[in-house]
């Protein structure tokens, strides 16, 4: 350890050059993009085929498939195939061929007549919703709503995953300041989808979306108590309306069948690492 660290003070080199800075993943961060190693992907019976991790990013495609069958959209019948990127799987050949930025999840729909890859959980949020018609309102007013808090989420989750969850829960050593930084910016998300479901059942308006399936697996979750052990430290007893829908999300029955797919961690019985038909479910 440099004198600098020792005393919390980093004076940036005039060149940046990648250092081992440890913490949780830090065997697969790399300053490059691309493939690391040859290997394609499986490809089961169903024409949507999802490579992914039970992540709060991988839930929300996970959900919405299962919600669209609950529906009874027989089409949205898929096989979950589990990408475990602690061991760099994401950066295979056949994973960057689907999305080339290597992060999960990651969605090809073969039902056409060439393989239509789909990356980025809010792309394969919006494709799933057109594409069956489901959870996206076709008047133009509550759709652009829906739309407004589905940008939201994405803009806004790598404050919380990548700003609060990384320098709270992963980072090597515990510092004040990006933990202030993000905890600070964490709240006030916070506080902005308070006060919208103050005024909404859902966070759309009065219709169950694909905005409440991509904010839930952060928000939700992180209020229910399921992110980074946080909720003592953010104090997050105080957003009750975040809570309510939280709490009404989380008992839908495709919602609690979409957050045990892919999962490779937590209870047991919730863990179901790769899924390739509704029996695998329970």
């Amino acid at each position: 350890m440099t004198d600098q660290q020792k005393h919390g003070v980093y004076e940036p080199p005039k060149v940046w050059t990648p250092t081992v800075s440890g913490g949780n993943f830090a065997n697969i961060n790399r300053p490059v993009a691309g493939a690391t190693h040859e290997q394609e992907l499986p490809v089961g019976k169903h024409p949507l085929q999802l490579y992914s991790l039970a992540t709060p990013n991988g839930v929300k495609v996970t959900i919405l498939l299962e919600e669209l069958l609950a529906l009874g959209h027989s089409g949205a019948e898929y096989d979950a195939w589990l990408i475990k990127i602690n061991e760099g799987a994401q950066f295979s050949s056949g994973f960057v061929a689907a999305n080339p930025n290597s992060k999960i999840p990651a969605l090809v729909d073969r039902s056409g007549d060439k393989p239509l890859r789909v990356f980025e959980s809010g792309s394969i949020l919006l494709y799933l919703a057109e594409k069956f018609g489901a959870f996206l309102p076709k008047n133009i007013a509550a759709r652009t709503e829906t739309m407004n808090w589905l940008f939201w989420q994405m803009g806004s989750a790598p404050f919380l995953g990548g700003g609060f969850g990384h320098f709270y829960a992963y980072a090597p050593e515990k510092y004040e300041y990006p933990i202030n930084r993000y905890a600070m910016e964490t709240k006030r998300q916070l506080d902005v989808l308070d006060r919208q479901l103050a005024e909404h059942r859902y966070v759309a308006g009065d219709e169950y979306t694909i905005a409440d399936m991509a904010i839930w697996p952060w928000y939700g979750q992180l209020v229910l108590g399921h992110l980074y052990n946080a909720g003592e430290f953010l104090s997050v007893h105080e957003y009750k309306h975040v809570r309510r829908w939280a709490d009404e999300i989380a008992a839908r029955p495709a919602v609690i069948r979409g957050r045990k797919v892919n999962r490779v961690f937590g209870n047991p019985e919730d863990q179901v690492p790769e899924r390739h038909d509704a029996s695998d479910l329970g």
